[in-house]
């Protein structure tokens, strides 16, 4: 079996220790299988030297060249594709086949950002004789990242591809609570070759660690992956430095559901979309919208898959659905759930907490619910959804858009004035009709509203990681 790997900080292209740690714990079994390492000030003092002098090298390296090196890191990653989802399921709980397939993804985002990398033009802007206007796009800098527990491989690699794909360098904190994938990255990477300081990967206190990177001036672009308060907390941070930011935020995201579609195949594919990674997904779909004509087959539907979905550890090759992954959200979901029923939401299935030992949650799904409960207002973040039915297009139009979020939105229609009036009318930056994919490394993935700025993947993902430089040159005529 693979074991956990030491975790350790990677500054400068070299691995370090430390005196203080922190526990890593599997949420299925709530046993400790590693200690993190907590960066000190000197530690991030060093990373951002590092970083500053790395950028220097990194940014003077052709794209060309750039994008093989990234491109021979992905190869590595999907060669070691299996050590590392055991490492992920150990950490995080979510089912092996689920964390080879997150391996497999952010090796995608690393292959679509390289060859972005040679295709960041410019251009020449007509004028007339003796003048030449010339656009460039030119790396920003050393950058501080920030990638979430919830996707412990791909969001880290997110990250990571864009900035060094364009040039920068990078100081990467991965989650404390699911280190390992970022520090497969970052072995990766050193053993294809990268140059010292283009990388660095720290861990600790998070609090400290973005108040100290964000604060320098070494640091010319902020990139986070969280929830809004903390995105909104890290931004006014940045704004004090004139830093700018790349933030993909919380959602909260409808799915709409009109009368003329195949009520159970929709039904049927959002219950299984709806308990991956139990739920633990900023485009999870959780507010569904059902048109009244088809709510009650659509409600039966969708209920009894999501009772059906088996639940356990992760390594269980039957398993559908691992646990939370923390305590914290244990509390969490009971709560929203009482309110909502306290609110007069019916509970048509789950709701509670699953034996004594791990953090698992019954996967729940909630009828009817009022617009002022909670869980209609707030991201639940974990296996919850709610089912309401609607009169009208519009009305579900209008229900889907009642909340600050705006990252991920769906909708269910053969219809092409139906799909047409999503299109112009649900406030998102990501809307899937038919389909419950929101992102893929070819499409620009980020939301509107409360659920952040800039855009990662697609031809777009490279834009918050280069600075357009205009160049106007008079030239004499002889």
């Amino acid at each position: 079996m693979t074991e956990y790997p030491e975790l350790r900080l990677y500054i400068n292209g070299e691995w370090r220790s430390t005196a203080e740690t922190l526990p890593v714990v599997n949420p299925s079994t709530e046993e400790e299988v590693g200690r993190v390492p907590v960066a000190t000030a000197e530690d991030l003092d060093d990373a951002l030297a590092a970083a500053a002098a790395g950028f220097e090298v990194w940014s003077q390296v052709s794209p060309r060249d750039r994008a093989d090196l990234v491109r021979a890191a992905a190869a590595l990653l999907r060669e070691r594709q299996d050590e590392i989802a055991h490492c992920i399921t150990l950490e995080h709980g979510k089912p092996f086949r689920q964390a080879q397939l997150e391996v497999i993804r952010g090796c995608e985002f690393f292959e679509w950002d390289a060859g972005e990398a040679v295709r960041t033009y410019g251009r020449v802007i007509p004028s007339g004789p003796g003048v030449k206007y010339i656009v460039h796009h030119q790396p920003i800098g050393p950058v501080a990242s920030f990638s979430p527990w919830n996707f412990p491989m791909s969001q880290p690699a997110r990250k990571v591809a864009g900035a060094v794909a364009s040039g920068c360098s990078i100081i990467l904190k991965a989650a404390e609570e699911t280190p390992a994938g970022a520090l497969h990255i970052a072995r990766a990477f050193h053993d294809v070759g990268l140059p010292p300081g283009v990388l660095n990967l720290v861990s600790g206190v998070p609090a400290d660690i973005s108040q100290h990177l964000i604060s320098s001036d070494v640091i010319k672009l902020v990139a986070f992956t969280g929830s809004t308060p903390v995105g909104r907390h890290l931004t006014g941070i940045a704004s004090d430095h004139m830093t700018p930011v790349l933030m993909e935020l919380g959602g909260h995201a409808p799915v709409i559901v009109c009368e003329d579609t195949d009520v159970e195949a929709a039904a049927l594919t959002s219950a299984v979309r709806k308990m991956r990674n139990a739920g633990q997904v900023c485009t999870s779909p959780t507010r569904f919208f059902v048109h009244e004509q088809v709510f009650e087959q659509f409600l039966d539907v969708f209920t009894r898959r999501c009772a059906e979905t088996v639940v356990g550890d992760g390594f269980d090759p039957s398993v559908e659905m691992g646990p939370l992954a923390n305590v914290r959200r244990l509390p969490a979901l009971a709560g929203f759930v009482e309110d909502a029923v306290a609110t007069g939401a019916t509970l048509a299935t789950g709701g509670r907490r699953i034996g004594s030992t791990g953090y698992f949650f019954e996967p729940t799904v909630l009828a009817n619910v009022p617009d002022h409960a909670r869980v209609m207002q707030e991201e639940p973040f974990g296996p919850l959804a709610m089912v309401n039915p609607v009169g009208s297009l519009d009305e579900a139009i209008a229900a889907a858009n009642s909340v600050p979020y705006g990252l991920a939105a769906y909708g269910f229609t053969n219809r092409a004035d139906y799909a047409d009036r999503m299109v112009d009318r649900v406030e998102a930056g990501n809307l899937s009709i038919n389909t419950l994919e929101a992102s893929k490394p070819e499409t620009p993935f980020g939301g509107v509203k409360s659920s952040g700025y800039g855009r990662e993947g697609g031809a777009e993902g490279l834009h918050h990681y280069t600075v357009v430089k205009n160049v106007s040159h008079s030239i004499a005529i002889v």
